[in-house]
């Protein structure tokens, strides 16, 4: 750690990444308990979750091109100006509302799925300039230790402390949590603005659809990148289905409020806490491939333990494994893709690796809020509620079987 803090853009960086990270930790859990305030049928709460992540599916590939493009730096604060922005129309429309539950709960979700959708896309951008400018902060070699001490510091403030301050500004004042948010947003714009970094030089613009085929070419040439890519896409399907249906686990099988359910979530900060400082060593003692499949293992395992959970504890102890098998994932993947994609075709590399890994989010949402509103007629609102837990253990261990026979790093 001290060897990085001691590079004055790293240190702006990371600061800028732990005050943001504690604004999407805050409404992490602000989104979704809003949405339960609005209404309680899980396909209406899926949708403000789909409308999230529908812009990593959209937008994804246009983000890397515009990141080769331009000043990654610059599109950083204006991405984190437009977020502040939005989320006080989060609040406004808070302050319209005459009451919770509301009458209108359509027209209330729809706005807030709308604004959604919006800072989503925002993150889109400021998510891949920030991956992609890592690579000129810090040297190659030391590319693990600051995504690991990133990521831990992103668990820190966005699971470990944003959630349980939520929780209690939430029973406090509704719009509250929403408006720390927005003075998060601006405080980071101002962090990453006094970073200096070396211009690039960018070859001569040429048409969007030639520069996104040269990234297309590139993935298509590496097949251990694309076979990542798409399963991480089948993953992170896998969570959000479950992660979308946690807010009303939580309320009605735990019985945990606002401020229980946040402190709820900072078992898994923990485990991302512990996993961004533990990962890179175990990484490097393993191996790449053997550490994947490690992570793999975790996760099923961790949805399988939430399928049956009676108590409280041995879900919170579920999170914290799901979370450093993640980071596990992530510290790995990460620094193998900044290691071995050129600087002049990473950020639309990284947009495509994100078009699959993160692009199948949004279906994986509505998959969860669809599987508790179909099975709960036949088998109850508690076991509707745990059936998403199977199926993303048993969806795990299909992409351990294929990562077992198939990846090789």
């Amino acid at each position: 750690m001290t060897r990085l803090w001691s590079l004055r853009n790293y240190r702006l960086l990371f600061s800028a990444s732990a005050i943001s990270n504690l604004g999407d930790g805050v409404s992490a859990l602000a989104f979704p308990w809003l949405a339960t305030l609005i209404t309680r049928d899980p396909m209406l709460i899926a949708c403000v979750a789909f409308a999230t992540r529908l812009p990593w599916l959209l937008f994804s590939i246009p983000a890397g091109v515009w990141t080769d493009r331009m000043d990654r730096r610059r599109l950083m604060v204006q991405a984190d100006l437009v977020r502040m922005v939005l989320t006080c129309g989060v609040i406004t429309v808070i302050l319209s509302a005459p009451g919770f539950p509301v009458a209108q709960e359509g027209l209330y979700i729809a706005a807030i799925s709308a604004l959604a959708f919006l800072l989503g896309s925002a993150e889109v951008i400021r998510d891949n300039a920030a991956q992609t400018v890592l690579p000129s902060v810090v040297p190659g070699e030391r590319l693990e230790q600051a995504n690991g001490q990133i990521w831990s510091i992103e668990q820190v403030m966005g699971s470990f402390v944003g959630p349980p301050l939520a929780g209690l500004l939430i029973a406090t004042s509704v719009p509250a949590p929403f408006a720390l948010d927005a003075v998060t947003f601006a405080a980071a714009a101002g962090l990453v603005w006094c970073m200096a970094i070396a211009p690039r030089l960018r070859p001569a613009r040429r048409s969007w659809l030639v520069e996104a085929r040269e990234g297309i070419a590139w993935l298509r040439g590496h097949r251990t990148v694309l076979q990542l890519a798409i399963m991480l896409g089948l993953m992170n399907a896998l969570a959000l289905m479950t992660v979308t249906v946690l807010i009303l686990y939580s309320q009605e099988i735990l019985g945990l409020g606002a401020a229980g359910h946040g402190l709820l979530l900072t078992a898994g900060a923990a485990g991302g806490v512990v996993g961004g400082l533990l990962c890179p060593g175990i990484a490097a003692r393993l191996g790449q491939r053997r550490a994947l499949m490690v992570a793999l293992v975790l996760l099923g395992a961790a949805m399988m333990a939430i399928w049956v959970a009676q108590s409280v504890w041995l879900v919170a102890a579920a999170l914290f494994a799901e979370m450093f098998a993640a980071l596990l994932w992530n510290v790995v993947t990460v620094s193998y893709r900044q290691r071995l994609i050129p600087d002049d075709l990473l950020g639309r590399v990284n947009s495509l690796y994100r078009f699959f890994g993160w692009g199948m989010m949004p279906f994986g949402a509505l998959i969860g809020g669809w599987v508790v509103s179909l099975a709960e007629p036949e088998l109850g609102r508690e076991a509707a509620l745990r059936l998403p837990y199977l199926l993303g253990a048993i969806g795990m261990a299909g992409i351990w079987a294929y990562g077992w026979r198939r990846l090789h790093l």
